[in-house]
């Protein structure tokens, strides 16, 4: 991996693009950033390369794929040792309908964004959940209004 330098504001528009659409052609990318296409495959190479692009992906509807309903769930562990935390984060692992698990600061140690089919579905995650070594108090929100989704990071 080669030294990261500063970005500068090409590289941020180039990030900022390929965020919003990462099928573009290196072509329609560097015209949108004002660069010729070979400065512009370099600079894409060198931010793959310095880890400021992570992977490219496509956008699924969930709701077509039988993961349209979504819910978040709050997670208190009976200690908070090392081996609990390892434990715990390895067992998250393995249950694929959690999209994502945060430990957080606060009232409870983890939030999960689950991905569910219909509330069967949500039941029989959550009993996988509660049944985590250490688990002992959860709470859930079911999403029932998307109001603003993630369209990545505020770079420009």
């Amino acid at each position: 991996m080669s030294k990261n330098r500063a970005l500068d504001q090409i590289d941020l528009c180039i990030l900022d693009n390929l965020q919003k659409n990462s099928r573009i052609s290196n072509v329609d990318l560097a015209k949108r950033v004002n660069l010729s296409a070979s400065p512009c495959l370099d600079r894409v190479r060198r931010l793959e390369s310095e880890g400021y692009i992570e992977r490219y992906a496509a956008k699924l509807n969930a709701s077509k794929l039988k993961f349209g309903l979504t819910a978040y769930v709050e997670l208190t562990l009976d200690k908070s040792t090392s081996d609990l935390f390892e434990s715990f984060a390895h067992e998250v692992q393995k249950i694929r309908q959690i999209a994502e698990c945060d430990m957080v600061a606060g009232g409870f140690d983890y939030l999960l964004k689950i991905r569910i089919s219909d509330m069967a579905d949500y039941r029989s995650v959550l009993g996988e959940i509660v049944d985590i070594r250490g688990v002992v108090k959860n709470r859930t929100y079911i999403v029932m209004e998307k109001i603003k989704v993630d369209q990545g990071l505020p770079l420009l």
